[in-house]
């Protein structure tokens, strides 16, 4: 991959000039990412919950085949950005603005997820959530490349691990109220749409987040690729995976763990078959969920300075194994929170690590097309294995999709125990 040897800021006294500035700007940098984590990713938990849209998608569709085509569609629109972002960002020598940019396209589909929920009737609301799910994963995709190369850029390696688990931590506190809250207003049935009045205050949170992305300073990058024409790039990827083992198999344990996405949007279906909830019920599982994904995302980013993204990745993987086991023989609501804290750790560790491991393998200039393919292979089984979880809870039996799940994370985990070594340790 041809790299642009002719920009006139090429070479070592460049980078070190990078280096330093990265450096200087650290402290403001580092602050800016904390609050916007705090406040960004507020409303985005509550979308990515395996509580509010499920039950919102059942509700307006009574079809579980339905929830996980919802959800598909969203991995499918993640799936199908990620390299398309890596060739907008990686011939620019800064990339915050294209962030601000698909940032704000992010939150305004989920806006448009609150004022369908107002205006539209149920069938109408229904395609609208489809279609606003699906944009919303396909910005995300992109949004996923920029932020990721934005933090590797500007970020130490071994301060990542604190910097993200912190954003999560404190992200995820004002989730936990927001899902609270949420789940009375579904309850009172505010604004008409106690699901819309939700939506609504998780755009508020999420916008005044992006905006405080503003105060970053971000250094030009010394050594950028050329720009290419995305086919040109396309057809460089199986060069990029043949060039280092360790990420080939990472990208593929990767893949594998996130199918058992498959089996989430259908935790709470699972549940509501066995204990009696309602919106307060779905607020504090919600709360159970989030709070717990959002504070041990502490002690995973702690674990991953001092002992590296691999061990966060296998642990975590662990945990949610286990968790989806206790989920099918629980059989009262104390017993789902405890489930729900499980999942939340689980998964918040696993995105964790899955999310960091990547930004260790290659070079600066090739980062962006990494991030992007282990990205996009991430979410187009993601895609199809919602798709199938759906099927086998509607055409199999609710305890399938589980199983199956549990198969492919239990490869994944095999993968990165025999294959992927600490890549930190290189």
């Amino acid at each position: 991959m041809d790299r642009d040897a002719t920009a006139p800021e090429a070479g070592p006294g460049a980078e070190a000039r990078f280096q330093a500035e990265a450096r200087r700007r650290l402290p403001r940098n580092y602050g800016a990412f904390v609050v916007h984590g705090m406040l960004g990713q507020t409303g985005f938990r509550l979308l990515h919950a395996p509580t509010f849209v499920p039950a919102y998608v059942e509700m307006l569709s009574g079809s579980a085949l339905v929830v996980g085509l919802a959800r598909a569609l969203q991995s499918l629109g993640m799936f199908l950005s990620p390299v398309v972002g890596a060739t907008i960002i990686e011939h620019r020598r800064r990339v915050l603005p294209v962030l601000l940019g698909v940032g704000g396209a992010m939150r305004i589909q989920v806006l448009g997820l609150g004022l369908a929920g107002l205006f539209l009737a149920d069938r109408a609301n229904l395609v609208a959530v489809c279609v606003f799910l699906g944009l919303f994963g396909l910005f995300l995709g992109m949004q996923g490349v920029t932020f990721n190369f934005l933090v590797a850029k500007l970020i130490p390696v071994e301060r990542r691990g604190v910097l993200m688990g912190t954003r999560n931590a404190v992200g995820g506190v004002v989730a936990a109220a927001a899902a609270s809250v949420g789940g009375r207003l579904v309850d009172a049935g505010a604004l008409g749409n106690g699901y819309a009045a939700t939506f609504l205050i998780a755009f508020a949170l999420t916008a005044t987040g992006l905006a405080t992305l503003l105060v970053v300073r971000e250094p030009e990058s010394p050594q950028v690729m050329e720009r290419s024409p995305l086919g040109a790039r396309l057809r460089q990827l199986p060069a990029l995976l043949r060039s280092d083992r360790g990420f080939t198999f990472y990208f593929l344990a990767r893949a594998l763990g996130t199918m058992g996405r498959m089996s989430v949007p259908f935790y709470v279906l699972f549940a509501k078959s066995r204990v009696e909830i309602g919106g307060a019920e779905l607020g504090d599982l919600t709360l159970a969920f989030v709070l717990s994904q959002s504070t041990t995302n502490l002690l995973w980013g702690v674990l991953a300075d001092r002992r590296g993204f691999r061990s966060v990745f296998v642990i975590s993987l662990c945990l949610w194994i286990l968790s989806a086991v206790l989920l099918m023989s629980s059989a009262s609501f104390a017993g789902l929170v405890v489930v729900m804290i499980g999942l939340g750790a689980g998964m918040g560790g696993f995105m964790l690590g899955a999310q960091n491991l990547v930004l260790e393998f290659g070079s600066r200039e090739d980062l962006p097309m990494r991030i992007a393919v282990a990205n996009s292979a991430s979410e187009l089984l993601g895609a199809g294995g919602l798709l199938l979880g759906g099927l086998l809870y509607a055409a199999v039996a609710p305890t399938s999709v589980f199983w199956v799940a549990i198969a492919f994370q239990a490869a994944a985990l095999l993968l990165v125990l025999v294959h992927v070594e600490e890549p930190r340790g290189r």
